[in-house]
């Protein structure tokens, strides 16, 4: 079915994916009196444990029938979504995002070109289709550079830095990821100053709202921390936040889009990676913005007027990671006196995942604080990120 419309509260959010992302918009919809149901591999997955659970493989057609059938509107909360499995069923059902978005930013080389065709940077790339082209566009770009599979990966998966260039590397480089059985891409390195994320909102009636920008630091290539207001120069802050909404608007986003970005010593912005969906970087949003990104979500796949995306207070978003886990619940037993000391407010979020694995996300803090530095304090002085704290 197609046509833009409107959902008001009351009706089903139907939701292909049930890990944490899911659950807190499925958290944040029934707030505005939506109900859920999500569809996911993992019984009593995160989302599942807030929403109705369809138990079933993401390329499972019959499920996801069976999820538009129980849905008014669907939504995705993952981008390596099955595109076909979103084609069909914005073919029978209402999924406002369409598929096109999913099978731009599924692809790297498609996602750059639609970055470049909406007016923004990137960092100089190449297609790779043999080790002879790796050779050759090592050549051009100089090292480090970085040969990236032009599908799936994440959290530094599918990624390898070029360091030495010499032919030994590239063979190793090109034998290795080309084993995943996609095209490739080389990107030339920029040494950036700041990463940078931009949630970008739009709804179907053209309505469009950006958050504060999010400065962000990582460790293990995993986003460890999310520091807002950015530290950046006031004019950076404006560009990024411009460029996140034109982005939005050239590739007619329905929901939110997160816009990564590098910042160049001279303050240039490079476009990074795109995330149509929810996204780690702005789970600050939660306590510190008047509406969070979750609720914004909601709104925008509904059609209802956007939220309000003001700053209430600068914050520090830092991930809580499986060995991050055991740690945290000790201290979450006690009076946290480095938080009293600091004038730090932790907002503990858990995702309800059944395992805590090393380096899987479990859950977030976001601190609110009147000062950016004493969260920094706070995180130091907990030393439950000792392992992360010199990132």
């Amino acid at each position: 079915m197609s046509g833009a419309r409107t959902i008001l509260p009351g009706a089903t959010i139907g939701v292909l994916g049930g890990g944490q992302l899911g659950r807190m918009m499925a958290l944040a919809g029934t707030n505005l009196g939506y109900r859920f149901v999500t569809l996911d591999p993992t019984p009593d997955a995160p989302c599942g444990q807030v929403a109705r659970q369809i138990t079933a493989g993401y390329g499972d057609i019959e499920a996801a029938r069976q999820l538009a059938a129980q849905a008014d509107v669907i939504t995705y909360e993952f981008e390596n979504v099955d595109a076909g499995v979103a084609a069909a069923l914005a073919s029978e059902s209402y999924v406002p995002q369409g598929s096109e978005l999913l099978y731009t930013t599924q692809h790297r080389l498609r996602e750059k070109r639609a970055v470049e065709a909406a007016g923004a940077r990137v960092a100089p790339y190449a297609a790779i289709g043999s080790e002879a082209d790796l050779r050759a566009a090592a050549s051009r770009f100089g090292v480090p550079c970085v040969l990236k599979t032009a599908t799936g990966g994440y959290d530094g998966k599918g990624q390898w830095v070029v360091r030495s260039g010499s032919d030994e590397e590239l063979a190793e480089a090109y034998k290795t990821l080309s084993a995943a059985g996609t095209e490739l891409v080389l990107e030339q390195f920029i040494h950036f100053d700041k990463e940078l994320s931009v949630i970008a909102a739009r709804s179907p009636r053209g309505e469009v709202k950006a958050f504060p920008v999010s400065e962000n630091v990582h460790a293990d290539n995993i986003l460890h921390l999310s520091i807002v207001p950015a530290r950046i120069p006031q004019e950076v802050q404006a560009e990024a936040e411009r460029l996140a909404i034109r982005i939005a608007e050239s590739l007619q986003v329905v929901g939110l889009i997160a816009v990564e970005m590098f910042m160049a010593k001279d303050g240039e912005l490079f476009v990074n990676e795109l995330a149509p969906r929810p996204h780690n970087s702005g789970h600050y949003t939660m306590e510190a913005c008047l509406t969070s990104q979750f609720e914004q979500h909601v709104r925008a796949i509904c059609n209802l007027p956007l939220g309000d995306t003001e700053l209430l207070t600068p914050v520090v978003m830092v991930n809580v990671l499986g060995e991050h886990v055991e740690p945290l619940l000790a201290r979450m037993g006690g009076d946290d006196e480095a938080a009293k000391k600091l004038g730090v407010t932790p907002k503990v979020h858990l995702y309800g995942k059944h395992e805590a694995k090393s380096k899987r996300k479990m859950g977030h803090i976001n601190l609110l604080t009147k000062d950016v530095q004493a969260a920094l304090a706070w995180v130091e002085q907990t030393n439950i990120w000792r392992s992360q704290n010199d990132d």
